[in-house]
Parts: structure tokens; C-alpha cells; sequence
């Protein structure tokens, strides 16, 4: 085997990088990551510096066997997993945070494997990318390395090599076999159920229209009109524009099939959109705006239309993204989620070990509590 480090993801063959992309990942696919890169989104200068590291065997035309999506990073934007506190501990005790390495998929808080295996290898190619992203970190020197959105059982290998865990809460809908929204609806507590009702006639009583735009439905002018809903979101919340106009065009045109587009239209205008991408089983829910704010429709365009999409579809779960305890009520419930360290320090390292076993505590109880709250029927 052989490892190599590549700083720009087109250097590496597409076909063969997807081939090691599980059906159920859409965002370690070849054209949403090199996608990033080639926009301008990610690159040393927005502090993303891409430290690819591809696995080849030597012995079969230099085929990849194992890969890790690895960006070297200056800050700590665009992760979901907060290490604000690490940082300010680390600048207060004269030392440098930054810069650090992290296996993620940039923006996206979605679960997924951070260790991409071809399915005929074992657990050695595994490790053998855990053991040179960690040599990598070494070689450069820097002050932790960090693996984003684990699935559990890559999290546990990470623990034997040595890596501390932390966990934290999403909130994800379940397909539970629903033939048609109404059975989904009558899965919940009667109160509930009447207010998503209510929710949904306002919608329909503002005369406002949904339309959904997926595969050869999906044009250009689409994204572009979406891309606005985009920076109008940003404006509002005084965020950072990570994404660009052209990376919104490059995975409209080149993902399609994995693309869910709801936009929402009053009067001929388009006035709201929300954007998922889909995988073999599960939708994912990332991005939404609008340009003009009417009662409920953010709820009929985030949640209810995907909901919709995936009992139509078959599809076992809808992700919502990060944070948001307001999905609950929906019938989004707490799922933990994952994230591994290694820090360099010996002495910061055994002070975030212990607040995280701490933190663990409390995010369980978080959990139990909105267990307690769940909007559908004891029964259920």
C-alpha cells in the first residue's frame, strides 16, 4: 500500500474516489467535494487548506483502496462541532490553537463515514488511514486533529487508537412505514397533529404554492433563483457566505439526482426555497431563505414537504441539520451524534478528556428530557 497526501481532491480519480462513497452519502461524493474546491469555497485563503489522504495498492494498477477527506484549518467556522472554548483556553496559556487538521465534509453537520474503504479490503486499510492522518498531524506539527459527524462504530475504532469522544444532538424524523402523510399525522399526540394541520392550511389560505424540483426537473435557473434565499438567510443572521453562486450551479448540474429542491411561489414570484440532497435511504435537509416571510411557511418548506418526499419516496429518514429544538414538536426526534479528538498537549488533552466525560452527562440528560416531550402517542 501507499499513501499520498493531495491538496486539491481533482488530482484524485472521480470514479474511483466514489467508488469507496457509501449509497447513503451524497456529500463525500467526488463532485460535492471537489466541487467546493473548485468554486473557491474551500481553499488556504477562506482557511480550508484540503489534505487529502488517499490509500493506493500497489499491486492492482494503483487502485484506491482507503481515503480521508482532510482539510488543515486556521479557525474553527463551518465545523458544527464547537471548539471555540479549546481555542480561547489554548491563546490564554500563551500557545496556538490553530492551525489544526480535521476529517470532515466542510459546512455539512451530517453523519457519515470519515474513512473511506473499498468494500473488498479489511480492517487493516482502516487503520492504516487512521494511522497516517495521525502521522500527517505529527509531520505538520499541529496542535490537534479532529474527526467530524463519526459514524458510531468508526468512533470506536477511534477510541481504541487512542482518541477522545464527544457527542452532541441532532434531530432526525423516522419512517416508520407511513403510506401517506396522514398516517404519519396520526401517529401524534392529538394536539400535534391539529397543529400541523393548522400550520399547513395557513399556508395553502396565503395562496402559496410548493413545487419540487429533483434529477432532469432541476435547471440552472433553479439554483440561481435559490442561491438568492441563500445570501438573503446569511444577510439576516449575519452569517458567513461560505458557498458561492457557481457551487450552487456546479452541484445542480453535476449532482441532480441527489438534489430535493422545494421553492414556494405567490403571485408568480418565487418567494422561499429549502434544498436537501438525498441518499439511498435518507434525505438531508440543509439550506433554506426566503425573500419575502409569510405565516408558517418555513415549516411547510423545511419539514412537511420533505416529510412528504420520503413517505412518497420510501425513504427511511429526513435529517434536518444541526440544532433546533422548534423540530420536536414535528416529530423530529434527539439522535446523538459523534466526533473523536486527539490533542497534542498532554496536559490540555487530559483537561478536555475530563470535561468531556462531563459534557457526555449533560447531553444524556438533554436527551432523556426531550425524550419526555415527545409529540406522538404513548402507544406509538
Amino acid at each position: 500500500m501507499q499513501i499520498f497526501i493531495h491538496d486539491k481532491l481533482a488530482e484524485v480519480d472521480a470514479a474511483q474516489w466514489n467508488a469507496l462513497v457509501p449509497g447513503d452519502a451524497p456529500f463525500l461524493r467526488h463532485e460535492f467535494l471537489a466541487g467546493l474546491e473548485c468554486t473557491g469555497c474551500v481553499e488556504p485563503q477562506t482557511g480550508w487548506t484540503p489534505q487529502h489522504i488517499v490509500l493506493r495498492d500497489s499491486d492492482a494498477a494503483n487502485r484506491i483502496i482507503g481515503a480521508v477527506p482532510l482539510y488543515l484549518k486556521t479557525h474553527s467556522y463551518g465545523e458544527y462541532v464547537f471548539d471555540w472554548a479549546w481555542a480561547d483556553a489554548y491563546r490564554r496559556s500563551g500557545m496556538e490553537y490553530y492551525p489544526k487538521l480535521v476529517a470532515a465534509v466542510p459546512f455539512t453537520p451530517v453523519t457519515g463515514p470519515r474513512i473511506l474503504c473499498a468494500p473488498d479490503t479489511g480492517a487493516k486499510v482502516l487503520q492504516t488511514c487512521i494511522d497516517a492522518v495521525r502521522h500527517h498531524a505529527r509531520e505538520l506539527g499541529v496542535s490537534s486533529l479532529h474527526w467530524l459527524f463519526t459514524e458510531s462504530a468508526e468512533t470506536e475504532r477511534l477510541l481504541q487508537c487512542g482518541f477522545l469522544r464527544r457527542v452532541g444532538t441532532q434531530f432526525h424524523w423516522h419512517n416508520r412505514g407511513y403510506r401517506q402523510f396522514d398516517d404519519y399525522l396520526g401517529a401524534l399526540s392529538a394536539g400535534k397533529r391539529k397543529k400541523i394541520r393548522r400550520e399547513r392550511r395557513r399556508v395553502t389560505e396565503q395562496d402559496i404554492q410548493l413545487e419540487v424540483f429533483s434529477g432532469a426537473t432541476l435547471e440552472p435557473e433553479h439554483m440561481s433563483i435559490f442561491y438568492r434565499f441563500y445570501r438573503s438567510t446569511i444577510e439576516q443572521h449575519g452569517a458567513i457566505p461560505y458557498l458561492q453562486r457557481s457551487w450552487f450551479l456546479h452541484v445542480g448540474q453535476t449532482m441532480a439526482d441527489h438534489i430535493v429542491l422545494v421553492l414556494a411561489v405567490k403571485g408568480g414570484r418565487h418567494v422561499a426555497g429549502a434544498l436537501n440532497f438525498r441518499g439511498a435511504t435518507t434525505l438531508f435537509g440543509r439550506y433554506w431563505g426566503a425573500t419575502e416571510w409569510y405565516a408558517d411557511l418555513h415549516f411547510e418548506t423545511c419539514y412537511y414537504r420533505a416529510i412528504q418526499y420520503c413517505i412518497d419516496q420510501g425513504l427511511a429518514r429526513f435529517e434536518a441539520g444541526a440544532q433546533g429544538e422548534h423540530k420536536l414538536n414535528r416529530g423530529l426526534m434527539p439522535v446523538t451524534t459523534y466526533s473523536a479528538h486527539w490533542l497534542r498537549h498532554p496536559q490540555f488533552a487530559a483537561a478536555i478528556s475530563d470535561y468531556l466525560h462531563r459534557e457526555t452527562v449533560g447531553v444524556a440528560q438533554y436527551s432523556e428530557i426531550l425524550q419526555a416531550h415527545s409529540p406522538y402517542r404513548r402507544e406509538v
